[in-house]
């Protein structure tokens, strides 16, 4: 594979690793307000609950997409 290809493939994929960590916090930091607002006895504390709908399908998506990226960078650097 060209090193410049490869270079762009993984500063890509760092990219999506650093987003995916601010996802993880973020969603660790609602928990732990959720939890404290119901331990206080808020009305309504586990109503504004933020679910990652779909965070499965969209993580599938991603790595299914980087497949096909590997292996697109794969058949040009066999056939070049």
């Amino acid at each position: 594979m060209y090193p410049d290809l490869y270079l762009y493939v993984e500063q890509a994929r760092a990219r999506e690793l650093r987003a995916d960590a601010r996802r993880h916090a973020r969603a660790g930091q609602v928990r732990a307000e959720t939890r404290r607002r119901a331990q206080v006895g808020e009305p309504g504390a586990g109503l504004e609950r933020r679910h990652a709908g779909g965070s499965v399908v969209r993580a599938l998506e991603v790595r299914l997409g980087w497949v096909l990226v590997e292996a697109g960078l794969r058949l040009v650097h066999r056939y070049h």
